[in-house]
């Protein structure tokens, strides 16, 4: 029921960005500027500033977001309240995320879920991304969502949520406000995530792609999550690819920072993973309401 317009400039504006809102809604880039074009027009106002090849909002476009968002959560709402009052759920889910999405991600989502759906109880384990991949094909969970880039022919995969990994140091470390370039990292102390783990996949397949030898990297220590990584680089020098969603409290609370790394950034995006074929109401039910939040 969402205005597709406002569909579109609520997705641009959360991802400031017309190629990812393009991906995303799966529909070509002069499609999403003539639905954001025709916004502007029908306003009089600009949504967007273009500043070299990033986009920013305007102070329209800021209040506009506003209101999209709250347009956006009342259609949920309504959509939600009308379908609980017609249809009758029941039943048990058992969800396997990797560690960063059960972590930082799903809880919020879970609580609103059984605000709406109390007589389906839901069972969320934690696991690294191969370890879900081995759950989900012997059919002891019943999806799960992962981080990493592993495909399989026994899955579908469908794109959960966006998300960006960044280097992060302590607030007081002397590199701090520094930019670096990619070489500089053959100068630092890294903490990486185990092996298995979906980010730490991630990660290592973009910096072989821009050619860092990754037996060359001075790997201090691997650690087993990120809120061990956080709290080990507290009390060092060490450098630590994460999550930006695993690290927001900590870069409000001013206890960690992000080194920019000039001319290099790691997106990605975090998947659903689901056996392949039709899927049962209760995660048709499930998926459905994870997409409105």
């Amino acid at each position: 029921m969402f205005d597709y317009r406002l569909k579109v400039f609520h997705t641009v504006a959360s991802r400031l960005s017309f190629t990812k809102a393009s991906e995303e809604l799966n529909i070509s880039q002069p499609a999403v500027t003539k639905h954001i074009k025709e916004i502007e027009s029908q306003l009089n106002t600009r949504l967007f500033n273009r500043k070299g090849t990033s986009i920013q909002l305007t102070g329209s476009g800021v209040i506009l977001y506003e209101y999209a968002e709250k347009i956006r959560n009342m259609y949920r709402d309504l959509e939600f309240e009308i379908y609980r009052l017609n249809s009758e759920h029941r039943g048990k889910l058992i969800i396997g995320a990797s560690t960063t999405v059960a972590q930082y991600i799903l809880p919020e989502i879970l609580a609103k879920f059984h605000s709406y759906y109390r007589d389906i109880k839901i069972e969320l384990l934690t696991y690294n991304t191969e370890a879900i991949s081995t759950l989900l094909k012997e059919g002891k969970i019943d999806l799960g969502i992962i981080e990493g880039e592993s495909q399989s022919s026994y899955f579908d995969y469908k794109i959960f949520k966006p998300d960006e990994i960044v280097l992060v140091a302590k607030a007081d470390h002397p590199l701090m406000n520094k930019t670096l370039q990619l070489k500089d990292l053959y100068n630092t102390d890294l903490i990486f995530r185990e092996q298995g783990s979906g980010t730490q996949e991630f990660i290592q397949s973009r910096l072989k792609e821009k050619g860092i030898d990754l037996g060359n990297l001075n790997i201090v220590m691997q650690l087993g999550s990120s809120e061990s990584i956080k709290n080990y680089l507290l009390h060092s020098e060490c450098l630590a690819f994460l999550s930006v969603s695993t690290v927001l409290n900590e870069l409000k609370n001013n206890t960690l920072t992000i080194i920019d790394i000039k001319n290099f950034s790691i997106e990605r995006n975090f998947h659903y993973i689901l056996p392949k074929g039709e899927q049962s109401a209760l995660i048709q039910l499930f998926l459905k309401f994870i997409n409105y939040n």
